[in-house]
């Protein structure tokens, strides 16, 4: 699950706010003064890193969910630091798919679309924990290929288009053979990975590698089961006060606000539940540029567009904004704002010690999910002009 956790740290990763020109190096200089006045007006294309994630929900799966959970955030932290060839900064989109449970329409191919490419890391997160497992057919071709169906994966060749399918039983099974969804992968230059629960050498006879030799993408195996180990720095419960005070610099408004910041809270004590380092890895990915919350919280709305604070009718604020001024509720926004910011910045740099502490104590004790994803990620990234900084 070392693997799945870099998947889903590097990852939820996220779901993600930032514009940034293509990677691709090797664009052509413009030749005149016209070409190069237009360059300037014209706002940069966005690009994307879009990962998939297909998981395996049936009864022997319990572990892999686990670690998934646990190891969300570590996917979204490192891209975190992910840059484009000419140092802009992509935007990240996760989607997640289950399949092999018997709770899942057979009609489907026991397979459902849990949340399609989101940045929204909270939603992502309630998602992921609403998961459970039950017995039933894994059809791994089949899942592949409605996963490229269904997914809007865009048809930008700078983009990182990834599928990271984990599962146990034979990559064959099913009506759909896995080859002919390898192919269509490839057509959209979309990269499949495949992780097995289980012994290296099962998952080659079974032909979990060949299903990714067929994109270019890694063939990993994991033991889906062994206890991830987290270690406890000095710096945890430091982070974990200031992300309590980070909470109270968002401003809810419009419709969504109160369920969205219900849902922030509740993804803060599913974090704590697990461990206490899941919940300090969710608070600095909250002080990241990745958790953006623009449809709900007014401080990141009114970055976006400050035309909004003219826009919003009075029903649409929160109470503590009831009856204010436009100039009295811009100054209180900008206060928030200032806030977050210190507390971001202050939860950045203790978790850089945090970082140097781990490292200074931890003995190969990743998690197998965690390992797997980031290793692929970083691997196929770098063919796309990626780095990280």
């Amino acid at each position: 699950m070392n693997y799945l956790k870099h998947l889903f740290g590097t990852v939820l990763f996220l779901t993600v706010a930032g514009t940034s020109y293509g990677c691709n190096l090797k664009a052509k200089e413009p030749t005149n003064n016209t070409v190069i006045a237009k360059s300037i007006a014209e706002k940069p294309a966005k690009q994307y890193v879009k990962i998939a994630l297909l998981l395996d929900t049936s009864n022997s799966m319990d572990g892999l969910i686990n670690q998934a959970k646990a190891q969300l955030w570590d996917i979204v932290n490192e891209f975190t630091h992910a840059k484009c060839g000419n140092d802009s900064r992509p935007l990240l989109q996760i989607a997640l798919y289950e399949y092999g449970n018997d709770n899942l329409s057979s009609r489907e191919g026991y397979i459902r679309q849990v949340i399609g490419f989101s940045n929204d890391l909270d939603e992502i997160s309630e998602k992921l924990f609403s998961l459970t497992t039950n017995g039933g057919e894994e059809y791994c071709g089949e899942v592949i290929q409605t996963s490229l169906k269904q997914l809007d994966w865009g048809k930008n060749a700078d983009d990182l288009k990834m599928i990271f399918i984990a599962g146990n039983e034979p990559f064959t099974q099913g009506k759909l053979n896995y080859k002919d969804a390898a192919y269509n992968a490839k057509e959209k230059d979309v990269i499949v990975n495949t992780i097995f629960c289980g012994n290296y050498e099962q998952g080659i006879s079974t032909m979990w590698k060949n299903g990714a030799t067929l994109t270019g993408g890694d063939y990993m195996a994991i033991d889906h089961n062994r206890q991830v180990v987290h270690i406890a720095t000095p710096y945890d419960d430091v982070i974990i006060r200031l992300n309590a005070k980070l909470n109270n610099t968002y401003v809810s408004y419009g419709s969504l606000g109160r369920e969205k910041k219900a849902m922030q809270s509740a993804q803060d004590s599913n974090a704590a539940e697990m461990e206490a380092a899941v919940a300090v890895k969710r608070s600095v990915s909250k002080s990241s540029r990745l958790y953006k919350n623009s449809q709900w919280d007014l401080v990141d709305a009114v970055e976006d567009d400050e035309e909004i604070l003219s826009e919003l009718v009075a029903e649409d604020l929160p109470q503590e904004l009831q009856g204010k001024s436009e100039s009295e509720i811009k100054s209180y926004v900008k206060a928030k704002k200032d806030e977050r910011e210190k507390i971001q910045k202050e939860i950045q740099e203790l978790n850089a010690k945090r970082e140097v502490y781990i490292a200074e104590h931890q003995k190969e004790e990743k998690g197998e999910l965690e390992n797997a994803l980031l290793t692929a990620i970083k691997t196929q990234a770098s063919k796309k002009n990626y780095k990280w900084d």
